[in-house]
């Protein structure tokens, strides 16, 4: 098992990030926190997981800290969490957010993501709430101008497996009612929560 990968930063979109050592380029999906954290930097660290979903195909995801990289282990133990919905929990709360909504028992925060419904939500809670330190986490903000931005966030929805034109439309309501002042975390999380 690979515990992380360090090298020079050859892509980054909000989705995956590609991580060069070794002359060889590691793809790795990544939650969006992550991406607010490794910034533009040449050379980037990031904390590895491993999944084998189907025929032994590997899929790498990649974390700025152990922290996150921790509670994405938690999340997918859980009986139906996979790595994409335990990465797109991890993109649409804070870390902090959820081990706390794990540590109170609120459930509607937790089933407030995209995929997790209310008995997804309740296992989380309960097979959880004792393994949960209550450590809090940070987050950076990346920050571009406004047509990169939409870009960048429309181009994770997608990756998301979210309609384009759905997503599109739902992000203009979003940068048109709240103003261009959001970064890309920040737009996506609210386009999370209307699509």
């Amino acid at each position: 098992m690979i515990n992380h990968i360090e090298g020079k930063l050859v892509e980054k979109t909000p989705t995956y990030a590609v991580v060069e050592a070794g002359g060889v380029g590691y793809v790795m999906q990544i939650s969006l926190n992550t991406f607010s954290k490794i910034g533009e930097s040449e050379k980037c660290r990031l904390y590895t997981e491993q999944l084998y979903v189907r025929d032994d195909m590997p899929r790498f995801f990649g974390f700025a800290d152990i922290a996150e990289r921790s509670l994405f282990r938690q999340l997918v133990s859980v009986s139906g969490v996979g790595g994409t919905s335990a990465l797109l929990m991890l993109s649409s709360l804070s870390a902090a957010e959820i081990q706390n909504a794990i540590a109170t028992g609120n459930v509607a925060l937790i089933k407030s993501v995209k995929g997790i419904g209310e008995k997804t939500a309740q296992r989380i809670i309960v097979d959880l709430k004792d393994k949960i330190g209550k450590t809090a986490t940070t987050t950076e903000f990346f920050v571009s101008s406004n047509n990169i931005l939409k870009e960048e966030a429309l181009s994770a929805l997608v990756m998301l497996g979210f309609n384009k034109s759905a997503a599109d439309k739902v992000l203009d309501k979003i940068i048109k009612t709240e103003g261009t002042g959001q970064t890309v975390e920040q737009l996506i999380k609210s386009a999370l929560k209307n699509l």
